[in-house]
């Protein structure tokens, strides 16, 4: 985004870091709407909460345009646009993916142990991500939710829970993040404490995102 709204392009950018705080996106919206900008462009760290701050912006005749993750309001005329994904075709296709794949290694009757490490709880990503998983477990008996955690789409977070889950257990099968932060915050976890992660014979991870790290670790068959 600062590479394209670039003076050189003809924008003036105003900035603001929310720091993954609901309270402080709808603090900067609020600035940007007394500052009179043209365009107010936001990745809503949740879903819900942003009825009244659109509706600031809506009298304020400033068009607002939602990227990276979806919002739930009351009316969808409070913004002009979203620019985001299908969580939910996204998590369904992960979820088909695994399937294909335990069918593939004849593992379709045995137990197959879960680990699944969600994103910040009420953000549309984590809601689609989470809601296909959900789904798969009550259509395959033998998959089996060993732990869900909140690891807030971080490394560290995830990391650290991972460490924690391992603390109790390492039979595990599969581990579900819900963005490649978490995946490798969780791999880096996992092999510490001498897990192979490994589409064939290790534990399967699973990601979302594709980020360049993610690709590689992908490509390494971690």
């Amino acid at each position: 985004i600062k590479a394209a709204l670039s003076e050189e392009n003809g924008y003036e950018l105003i900035f603001d870091d929310a720091r993954n705080e609901q309270e402080n996106q709808i603090r900067a919206i609020r600035t940007f709407i007394q500052q009179d900008v043209d365009y107010i462009v936001f990745s809503p760290r949740v879903e819900t909460g942003w009825n009244s701050i659109l509706q600031e912006a809506k009298e304020a005749d400033i068009p607002v345009i939602v990227i990276d993750r979806d919002i739930e309001v009351e009316d969808r005329s409070l913004y002009t646009a979203y620019i985001g994904s299908d969580f939910q075709k996204e998590g369904e296709t992960a979820v088909r993916w695994l399937e294909n794949l335990l069918e593939e290694q004849d593992r379709t009757e045995g137990s197959i142990r879960i680990v699944h490490i969600q994103g910040t709880i009420g953000s549309s990503a984590q809601i689609g991500r989470t809601s296909a998983l959900e789904q798969a477990l009550q259509r395959h008996a033998n998959w089996e939710l060993v732990e869900q955690a909140d690891g807030d789409f971080t490394r560290a977070k995830a990391n650290e829970v991972m460490g924690e889950i391992l603390m109790w257990t390492t039979d595990i099968d599969v581990v579900y993040c819900e963005n490649d932060g978490e995946a490798l915050g969780a791999i880096d976890a996992m092999e510490q404490a001498g897990l192979t992660c490994n589409a064939n014979g290790g534990v399967i991870v699973i990601s979302f995102d594709a980020t360049r790290l993610g690709l590689t670790y992908c490509l390494e068959g971690r």
